[in-house]
């Protein structure tokens, strides 16, 4: 992929107060007329300006020196900004100075309907294309188009609808946004092939700016989403990707459920536990509210129904104690600002959708821990996937010896960084084992070839209950979590199951 800049800004935001507001900033001025906003970030101020200079024939603009190359790229910008550091005001501000309507593109209808939701309240006229509307919905967005509507909602499978894509490039669009665009690498060559055909479509509908925007993406993906939406050739504004506010830490278990659970009590709220799977995080959210109640905790899944989501998220959303037990169904636009802890029971299968995950943290700028729960399986498991690869990150950040920030960093194709928060700086030292596996192991040492595998499992319980549980005045290990410990020790082969003459009793390996 051929990039015009990368830009790394560090100067402070251009700021205006209300009593000192002096500033012949077009963009400046509608995003505080509009939303309130008395300052810009530097990189929302270089986004924005692209988007406006694009709407500039060549033949109008004064020659400054520019190279003829410099036209390749007019109007093609990738954007990448940390979670939560206001993208979208980077499409919405323009949109308020644009001759014409902007397009702009999500991969989720959860997220076109919670955008439409703040749009109608910001006052900003909009409209929504899915898949579902009838012929009359449609032309009823069309005449809400030619009556100045300034933002238009979309799919990408919307879209592959001909008919409707060409009656959009006849409505003289100015700008055309494409949110979470590492979709595009992610989901395009696998489940959701109208992404592979964006490129077309931004040909057809002909905007004179195209910006795609993302939190994450390490070189393999910026590459591909950028030959994929403009052929190879794009510009690219980078923020600085270090969000020095989330702290990261690594625990080594082997009953992850059970620790995510003690972690749950005494770590800050808001909390977030993302689990692999949805039954998984079903399990995880029956088990704490059994605890905390029911209006404590709740769970949210892709196989929820809309209305059930929506009834959550309002939930949550005000909520400044509560725990929510999800998978990566609440990942993607997902803006409450006050989560400080955020669990993940198992990784993430790339670097940049752990950023992306653990990015829920910390939106309002207050520290969030990031705490990625980590046992022998899931490094098995990493084992699968060649040397270098994304989806072998996570494997060399849970195991890292050095700074876990500068591994993610690093998987990103991103700068160097003064660690201001990971557990090993802090500790000065790596991760230390399981304490559960380790307490199993005290306990078999001391009581060697005397139980089988049931005998174990029962003892093990009890022993760890006794240890870790007591000060909450409950017992937290069942034997479900046991036999988790006892079958990893036994794979790790730390222990094992002796022949003649005690055949069936257990012992250190």
């Amino acid at each position: 992929m051929e990039e015009s800049v990368s830009e790394q800004i560090e100067f402070p935001a251009q700021k205006a107060s209300d009593e000192d507001f002096y500033t012949d900033d077009e963009a400046l001025i509608a995003a505080r007329k509009a939303f309130g906003i008395n300052y810009l970030y530097p990189w929302q101020s270089i986004v924005i300006a692209n988007i406006l200079d694009a709407q500039i024939p060549a033949e109008e603009k004064v020659d400054e020196g520019d190279s003829d190359d410099t036209e390749l790229y007019k109007g093609k910008q990738i954007v990448l900004l940390p979670t939560g550091a206001g993208k979208s005001l980077c499409f919405l501000t323009p949109s308020l100075l644009l001759k014409g309507a902007t397009l702009v593109l999500y991969p989720l209808l959860a997220l076109m309907s919670d955008q439409k939701r703040r749009m109608d309240d910001a006052g900003i006229k909009s409209v929504v294309f899915c898949g579902d509307q009838t012929k009359e919905q449609r032309e009823e967005n069309f005449r809400q188009i030619e009556n100045g509507a300034r933002i238009i909602l979309a799919n990408p499978e919307v879209l592959q609808n001909e008919e409707l894509t060409e009656r959009l490039a006849k409505c003289k669009i100015s700008h055309i946004a494409i949110d979470e665009a590492h979709c595009c690498a992610e989901w395009g060559d696998t489940f959701r092939p109208a992404y592979l055909n964006l490129g077309n479509v931004i040909k057809k509908i002909n905007a004179p700016a195209v910006t795609a925007f993302t939190a994450t993406a390490s070189p393999e993906v910026l590459s591909r989403v950028s030959e994929i939406l403009f052929g190879g050739i794009a510009h690219v504004v980078r923020s600085d990707s270090d969000r020095s506010n989330i702290h990261y830490e690594v625990i080594n278990t082997y009953a992850k459920k059970r620790t995510a659970f003690l972690l749950a009590l005494k770590r800050p709220k808001p909390l977030i536990i993302f689990c692999g799977t949805r039954r998984k995080s079903e399990d995880m959210a029956r088990e704490l509210a059994a605890y905390y109640g029911n209006d404590k905790v709740k769970f949210y899944h892709a196989g929820m129904e809309r209305e059930e989501k929506t009834k959550v998220e309002k939930w949550f959303y005000p909520k400044t104690d509560a725990i929510l037990c999800c998978t990566c169904a609440f990942g993607m636009g997902v803006d409450k600002k006050d989560i400080h802890t955020v669990i993940h029971l198992e990784p993430s299968p790339t670097a940049e959708a752990y950023i992306q995950e653990a990015g829920r943290g910390g939106r309002d700028g207050s520290i969030a821990d990031a705490i990625l729960l980590w046992n022998p399986n899931d490094s098995i498991q990493a084992e699968k996937y060649p040397q270098g690869s994304r989806q072998r990150v996570l494997k060399e950040f849970a195991e890292s010896n050095t700074c876990r920030r500068q591994v993610l960093l690093d998987a990103l194709g991103a700068e160097q960084a003064a660690c201001s928060g990971c557990d090993i700086c802090k500790r000065g030292a790596p991760a230390p084992e399981a304490v559960d596996g380790k307490l199993a192991m005290e306990l078999i040492s001391r009581h060697k070839k005397q139980w089988t595998m049931d005998e174990l499992n029962l003892q093990t319980e009890k022993y760890l209950n006794q240890r870790i549980s007591r000060k909450y005045e409950m017992n937290f290990y069942e034997h479900k979590d046991t036999t988790e410990i006892i079958s990893q020790l036994k794979k790790r082969n730390l222990i094992k199951v002796c022949g003649f003459p005690f055949k069936g009793l257990i012992t250190t390996s």
